[in-house]
This record gives structure tokens, sequence and C-alpha cells, in this order.
């Protein structure tokens, strides 16, 4: 009797609190639609803030993480799994909470069956002038999606709507519809492509992918607030030093050791961001939208949370052996789960619904920048498995130069000389880290057994 109450006890605060992280945003988001209307609110001050922005979608996402944790941790402990027979719910518990076990032997046959040729072995295969054009067309993809992605950012983030001499116009605010409408189709295309190809047998928990999502999502949402605050190239050069969280995770996450050059191209490369931030002189558009602590807040958090996906993603290839489309399939699903919950909480469909009707051009921009958004990273996936990871890293390096330009020409932000000598010191540093990557790494042997009889050793140059 006493463990029935306790089961109970368990289920009614689980119910509890998801009531109540569905009741605060909900009861925030009819106070708006009240000042909407013309009635004065103290949270409309509060809407003003990013970091109360940031509360409401934590709020939102806390609805699924908390209920969930719980959920996983009581099957876990319990027997539920035991008693819960064949079923359906059965397997969706088993697969979100343990995985699919895969018989001994199975997974490495599956992952040879699927295992495409190696960079070495499809270039021996192919004429100069073919792989030329591929990479033209890899080249011609990459640079053409994310330059497009990169100015459709600014467009929609920092530029107002329906501004005409009379008009002031009205910029969007909601970052977080962006992030929902990049992972939808991306998790459409991933699913497509699974479902028309042949895949290994997946084994990963679920549920590990909330982690990386989560990280995600937060690194996307800093990402489209930050241009809220400061300009598009200095996000551009902040993006280039997130070698530094990257490299911090790794050892917290991953116990990974780094070279000496590797510490000097990332201090060098923060160097160059810092220089290119003090000397720029953001006051463009009549709002002097300069470099602000917020925005420097903001982007530090998308480094953060940029490094720990990427780390956190490395972990589950190591241990899972999924494939780069499973784990952006798995990635985007709990990434439109959150963001749906968050966004449906807050009334933010309603309110963007809202814009899109009074603004048109905003459709257009949104529906572009998620397809650049899809489509950039299966061209990631597909450079990376013809020509290697430096090759596509040379291509995103000249990407970052050429959308620095684009965005100065374009939106007419104003760069001193010490702010190109500050462009010019990042990129040196990254192209540095290029060169030193690729060089052969020394092998250190362990020390081979003393032989039984001794060895002379003769000088150079003396007679023995």
């Amino acid at each position: 009797m006493k463990g029935v109450f306790v089961h109970y006890e368990r289920v009614m605060m689980v119910v509890g609190m998801f009531l109540f992280l569905i009741a605060v945003p909900s009861f925030i988001h009819g106070q708006s639609v009240a000042e909407a209307q013309g009635e004065k609110t103290w949270l409309s001050e509060l809407h003003q803030y990013w970091i109360f922005r940031l509360f409401l979608n934590l709020m939102g996402y806390a609805t699924i993480i908390i209920p969930g944790y719980l959920i996983i941790r009581y099957i876990k402990q319990s027997t539920y799994m035991e008693k819960a027979g064949n079923g359906i719910l059965s397997f969706c518990v088993r697969l979100c909470v343990y995985g699919q076990e895969s018989e001994k032997g199975s997974l490495e046959e599956q992952n040879k069956s699927v295992v495409r040729p190696s960079v070495e072995e499809t270039k021996a295969k192919e004429s100069v002038l073919r792989q030329c054009l591929v990479l033209m067309w890899c080249a011609g993809g990459l640079l053409g999606s994310y330059l497009t992605w990169g100015l459709l950012q600014e467009r929609i983030m920092a530029i107002e709507y329906g501004k005409t001499e009379t008009s002031p116009g009205e910029k969007f605010q909601n970052s977080q519809f962006l992030v929902f409408m990049n992972r939808i189709l991306a998790f459409a295309v991933s699913v497509v492509y699974i479902v028309c190809t042949r895949q290994p047998k997946h084994t990963a928990p679920l549920y590990k992918y909330s982690y990386s999502s989560f990280s995600n999502i937060m690194s996307s949402w800093c990402q489209y607030e930050a241009l809220k605050y400061i300009s598009f190239p200095v996000q551009v050069l902040a993006k280039a030093s997130k070698v530094i969280p990257v490299m911090l995770m790794g050892k917290i996450v991953s116990k990974r050791t780094y070279h000496w050059y590797e510490y000097i191209t990332a201090v060098l490369i923060s160097m160059g961001v810092g220089i290119f931030m003090l000397a720029s002189d953001d006051s463009v558009r009549g709002d002097s939208k300069a470099t602000t602590i917020s925005g420097v807040i903001i982007l530090l958090g998308y480094l953060t949370f940029d490094a720990f996906t990427s780390n956190w993603q490395g972990e589950l290839f190591k241990q899972h052996h999924m494939t780069s489309m499973q784990m952006m399939a798995g990635v985007n699903l709990f990434s439109v789960v959150f963001t749906t919950v968050s966004l449906t909480e807050q009334g933010g469909f309603v309110e963007c619904i809202a814009f899109m009707a009074r603004q048109p051009a905003f459709i257009l921009h949104i529906i572009l920048l998620s397809i650049t958004s899809a489509t950039g990273q299966l061209f990631i996936f597909y450079t990376i498995s013809r020509f290697g990871p430096v090759t596509f890293t040379i291509i995103m390096t000249i990407r970052q130069g050429v959308a620095i330009l684009l965005s100065c020409i374009i939106y007419h932000h104003a760069v001193n000389l010490i702010g190109v000598l500050g462009i010019m010191l990042v990129f040196s540093a990254v192209v540095a880290r290029i060169h030193y990557n690729q060089k052969p790494k020394k092998v250190i042997l362990p020390p081979k057994p003393l032989p039984d009889e001794p060895i002379i050793i003769v000088a150079e140059g003396s007679k023995a």
C-alpha cells in the first residue's frame, strides 16, 4: 500500500510540474495580448529584455525536459519493462530509453555494407576534370547556400519590414520561430533521405539526442538574437573564435589533448575578433546598433552551446556508429518538439502568422532561409565524404571572408583600417591552423626491449 501511495505521489508531482510549466508562459502570453489591445501591463517592459525572452523559452523546453527526465528515471529504476510486454507502447519506450540492441557482429556487417569508398579511392577512379567539376559544384553549393543564409539572417533580424518615408516599419522579434522553421525542414529532408537510402541499424537511445538538440537550439537562438545587438561581420568573426570553447569542451567532455599550435592560433583568433569588435563603428540605419555587452554575452552563449553540441555528437558517433543523416534526424526531431511546445505556450505561432499577414515579404525570406539551411547541411555531408574535412574547412573559411565583404557592401557596415587588420589576423590564424593540421604527426613508438648482448655505438666520423 505504501508503494502505491509513493507511486501516486510521484505521478501527481510530475503532472503538477507539467501544468505549472505550461501555465506560466501562457499567463505571460495573455498579458501580452492584453497589452496589444491597448492595456498597459508590467510585462510589456520585461519583453524588451533578451534575458526575459530566454527565460520564457527555457520554461517551454522544461515542459518536455523535466517530465521526460523523471519518466526515464522511473523506467530505469523500476521493473516496468519486464511487465510491459511486446506491444507498441513498450516498443516505443524501449526505443526512447534503451535503444535497439544489435546482435553480435551484425552492426559491423551492416556498417560495412553501406560504407562508401574512401576519399582516396574515389579520386583514383575519376578524371582530374571530373574532380574539378565536382569540387566546383560543392564549393558553389556551400557558398551559395550559406552566403544567402547569412544575408537573410541579417535582413530578417536587423532591418525593419515595411519601412517608408512616412512609416518607421517593424522588426521581426521572434528568433525561436526561425529556429523552428530551419529544424522542421531539416528533419523532413533527413527522414526522406533515410527512407530512400540504405542505412545501418540504429541502436542509440533516442533520448540521448535531446542533449545536443537542446544545445543546438540554444546556439541557434543566440545566433539570431545576437544580430539585434551586433553586426553580422562581428558575428561571423566571433564564430571563427569558437575553436576556444570547442577545445575547452573537448577537454571536459572527451578528455582530448591539443598541440601547441592549436593554442597559439586560438589566442590569435580571439585577439583578431577583439580588435575588430573594438574598432567597428556600426552606427548605421540610425539606430546606433553598435557592439554591446548584451551582444557579447549572447555570442559567448552561442560559442559555448555550439562547442558542447559538436563534442556531444562526436561521443554519440563513437558509441553508436550512426550515420550523419541519422544524427541529423534525431537531433532535429527533438528540436522540433522543443520549439513547437515553447512557441505554442507563448503564442509564438499566432504572433508570427500575424506578422506574415502584415509583411508578405517575410514569407519569402523565411522560406529561403529554411531551404538554404537544409541544402547547406546536405552539401556539408557530401563535400566531406568526397573531398575530406580539410577541403571543406578551406571552403567555409573562404565563405566567412566573402560573407563579411557582402554584408559590408549590401548593408553599409563601416570598417576602418584597424578593423581590417583584425580580420586579417583572424583569417591568417585560421589558414595557419589548417596548414599545421595537414602536417604529419610524430608517432612516438614504445621503447624496444634491451638486447641480450651490448651494442657498440660508433660516433659519426670516428673509426671503429
